[in-house]
């Protein structure tokens, strides 16, 4: 059953308002999504985003007038807003981050390292080439560097060795086959109940859906999609996520500082001083939600709003 991390936690920092515009920029399996519509009155409007073709079914289960739904990238987030005449105006934007439970569980989609299943790991299993076939053609150079840089894998070097030396064998075309050589590679180094495969699971499938530059493509257009107060929500699932959304914060969070003589008009200078947003504290998964969710452990939730 998919369960949706920090629920109420969400729906308290959007701050909905009953006749607000919202998107939900991965809507996965809806459970955010289907709250905030039970927030809206006949007036508001939820658009919601997903890549995957699976969530775009799943959405389209949902019968209601309020709601729009878009097969995309998040990352053409202002294109969307443009087209639904919504730019400027949006009360609340949502963003899960990371690999939604459906895609997960099921073996086909290639994402456990648990479950054997064809290497797939797309988000969207119709666009781009598979795990598989990068892996397949990828030379060590390529392998290590996105399994240090992704998965900050302490074991990069060798895991990465170890797929050349076993591809030249045989190819790797499932997720055992992959999994058995990191864990035959390393397995001996790793922590009690940390799987070894798991930060190189996660390494590939961020490369694979380019993960890291569709999130740095987004933020830059955030603020200019919010309307005065509008409030964005991210949950971050590990800390490259999580720092770029840091640095995100941080650098529209400064006042700017100007040259003392720099030519401009008083009035000017008040409007360039002014910060580009607020922040809440991080947020984490209570005790008893991780309970019930063991899956949300790893989960950071930030907000801000829009000055």
């Amino acid at each position: 059953m998919h369960i949706p991390v920090m629920l109420n936690e969400v729906i308290h920092l959007l701050n909905i308002t009953p006749n607000g515009i919202y998107i939900d920029a991965t809507f996965g399996e809806g459970g955010h999504a289907k709250k905030i519509l039970s927030k809206l009155n006949s007036k508001g409007k939820l658009i919601i985003i997903d890549r995957d073709p699976h969530s775009i079914k799943i959405a389209k289960n949902i019968k209601d007038p309020r709601l729009t739904i878009i097969h995309g990238n998040f990352s053409s987030i202002t294109k969307y807003a443009k087209k639904y005449e919504i730019f400027g105006n949006i009360d609340g934007i949502l963003f899960d981050f990371g690999v939604s439970s459906s895609q997960i569980d099921n073996k086909n989609r290639g994402f456990s390292f648990l479950k054997d299943g064809p290497l797939d790991m797309r988000m969207n299993n119709k666009f781009g080439i598979s795990a598989s076939e990068w892996i397949n053609n990828a030379k060590f150079s390529d392998i290590y560097f996105i399994l240090k840089n992704f998965g900050e894998e302490r074991y990069a070097k060798k895991i990465a060795s170890a797929i050349i030396r076993n591809k030249k064998k045989k190819i790797i075309t499932k997720t055992s086959e992959l999994s058995d050589i990191i864990c035959r590679t390393c397995g001996i180094y790793y922590q009690r109940n940390k799987h070894p495969a798991r930060r190189s699971f996660q390494a590939i499938r961020i490369h694979i859906n380019s993960e890291l530059q569709e999130i740095k493509n987004t933020l830059k257009q955030i603020l200019p999609l919010l309307k005065s107060r509008g409030r964005a929500i991210f949950i971050s699932f590990h800390s490259l996520e999580d720092r770029m959304i840091k640095n995100f914060i941080k650098k529209n969070n400064k006042i700017e500082i100007y040259p003392y003589d720099l030519p401009i008009l008083e009035k000017k200078i008040e409007k360039f001083f002014k910060k580009k947003l607020s922040f809440f504290k991080k947020f984490k998964p209570s005790q008893k939600e991780i309970s019930n969710n063991l899956r949300s452990k790893s989960a950071i939730l930030r907000c801000i709003e829009k000055i």
